[in-house]
């Protein structure tokens, strides 16, 4: 038998064992009360005396934290950074974009999100449900009041009698085998993931805005150039006129410059219709009207948010705990653990002990009031003998659960190692690729400008410059989606070693 080791000075006075029962008492008791009340206040008094939880023994699996599953390193190339960054300093990582308007749009999305909401109002039921089990530890202390007006007779004259009472009950259950520990140990390892929960959903919604924003302000910079490439054909077109007019060029090359004129037009309005639905977008996840949504956009026009860079100098086990997920499902295996304690205890004997007082003033026909005092105290020893199977069978229950979040921790760790290598792998992938795009972009507007240059002398033709045209216009939205790529891979990457969330300590 396991007995408390540090039961403190109050071992000495305290028994193992009280018992107490009581009989009703005239007015002559009353005096006796104060002795009654310390025994229906004995529960709380014993709750200081060193009983701990388990005070026999503790059921159930000790809970081991598992070694994520993960490789010893990272198989994806690092990206090439301007600067050296550091992975504890994501916190703040919005702030060093130094974009006012993407703070300002993250505020007000973490604000408005139903599922931040969702994962707060679990974290403050989780708490609730901490505060029940906690309360177990302790003896609980109700009362009641109750006053009747009565008549009754025996063949004469009826009587009137006045009654009055109150009763105060005490109740405390003994731990003995640690149920009552195990299910503090769920709710504690509950409460935990359940504010990981939320720091994930929080990340989460801070990823999703980013690149919503950035999509907005992709989309605007894809207005700037088709509204540029649009303007020169409707200008090449204006020419063609004037020196078709004058005799100069034939009608096929009108008709073309026209028909260039109308595609550069129909190409503007369609970016600007995306661009349009993109700002719905971002109204929905704010909930900013749209007129003060649109008001913070045009403080920075097509400029794309520059993310600041950061190293990964952590191996991938240690990178993935840092996730709040990873986190949040590593406390779920730890609460079905408890839970298999909880439902093994309820195998075992139940002792309690509690505790009454009762005194009741009554008076008959107007008479005095006389006392009468009832109480009792004693332990309630309550033993399982049958019950078909069902506590032995929510224990392998319980069992089974553990064993389902152990599967689900590991897909979490493996998912969170794919998220950070696939954040890597298109990091290396535009680097390599944007140094290119950005140097046959400007090849092709010198070709574009060539071309122009010797259409307008009379020594080309309208054709090879529209060709030109378009293939330099398509050459910049190459360079402008790869930027994009690259601050979207930037966001990934952030999101997938955890955005910056640290565990509580």
């Amino acid at each position: 038998m396991n007995r408390p080791k540090n039961v403190g000075w109050a071992a000495r006075f305290c028994p193992p064992t009280i018992r107490g029962n009581g009989v009703p008492k005239g007015h002559k008791g009353r005096k006796a009360l104060p002795t009654q009340a310390l025994l229906i206040a004995l529960p709380l008094l014993l709750s200081g005396c060193g009983i701990q939880s388990g005070w026999l023994t503790t059921v159930g699996p000790e809970y081991q934290a598992p070694t994520p599953p993960t490789e010893k390193q990272w198989q994806a190339p690092p990206p090439a950074l301007a600067h050296q960054g550091k992975l504890t300093e994501l916190a703040q990582w919005w702030e060093q974009f130094h974009d006012p308007v993407l703070s300002r749009l993250l505020a007000a999305a973490q604000a408005e999100s139903a599922s931040v909401a969702n994962a707060k109002a679990r974290i403050e039921q989780s708490r609730s449900s901490l505060v029940g089990t906690d309360s177990q530890f302790l003896p609980s202390l109700d009362a009641g009041l109750n006053a009747s007006h009565s008549s009754f007779s025996f063949g004469q004259a009826p009587s009137i009698r006045n009654q009055y009472s109150f009763d105060v009950q005490s109740s405390w259950e003994l731990d003995l085998f640690g149920g009552l520990a195990r299910q503090q140990e769920a709710a504690r390892s509950q409460l935990a993931s359940r504010t990981a929960a939320w720091h994930d959903a929080r990340v989460a919604v801070a990823a999703e805005l980013a690149n919503a924003y950035l999509a907005q302000r992709y989309c605007e910079a894809q207005v700037q150039l088709r509204q540029h490439d649009a303007d020169s054909r409707q200008a090449s077109a204006k020419l063609l006129d004037l020196a078709a007019s004058a005799g100069f060029r034939n009608s096929a090359d009108v008709a073309l410059a026209h028909a260039s004129a109308s595609d550069g037009k129909t190409a503007l309005w369609q970016q600007q219709a995306q661009c349009d639905r993109s700002v719905k977008s971002l109204v929905a996840m704010t909930g900013l009207a749209e007129k003060d949504l649109r008001q913070l956009l045009a403080q920075s026009t097509a400029s794309l948010p520059k993310p600041p860079e950061f190293a990964i100098n952590a191996v991938p086990a240690q990178t993935v705990l840092q996730r709040p997920d990873v986190a949040a499902a590593e406390r779920d295996m730890a609460e079905a653990s408890a839970k298999i304690g909880a439902e093994q205890a309820k195998r075992y004997p139940k002792l309690s002990l509690s505790g009454n007082i009762t005194p009741v003033l009554q008076n008959v026909n107007g008479s005095a009031l006389t006392l009468a005092e009832t109480w009792s105290f004693g332990p309630s020893l309550s033993l399982p003998l049958f019950d078909a199977g069902k506590r032995a069978a929510n224990v392998e229950s319980a069992k089974a659960n553990y064993i389902a979040t152990v599967a689900q921790f590991r897909s979490t760790v493996r998912t969170a190692a794919k998220e950070v290598e696939d954040a890597l792998v298109r990091l290396a992938s535009v680097d390599q690729r944007l140094p290119q795009t950005r140097s046959a972009a400007k090849d092709y507007q010198t070709n574009f400008q060539s071309s122009q240059q010797l259409y307008q002398a009379g020594l080309g033709n309208l054709l090879d410059a529209e060709t030109a045209r378009r293939t330099q216009v398509a050459a910049d939205l190459a360079v402008k989606d790869l930027e994009q790529e690259r601050v979207a891979a930037w966001i990934a990457l952030y999101r997938a070693v955890g955005g910056g969330w640290q565990a509580q300590k």
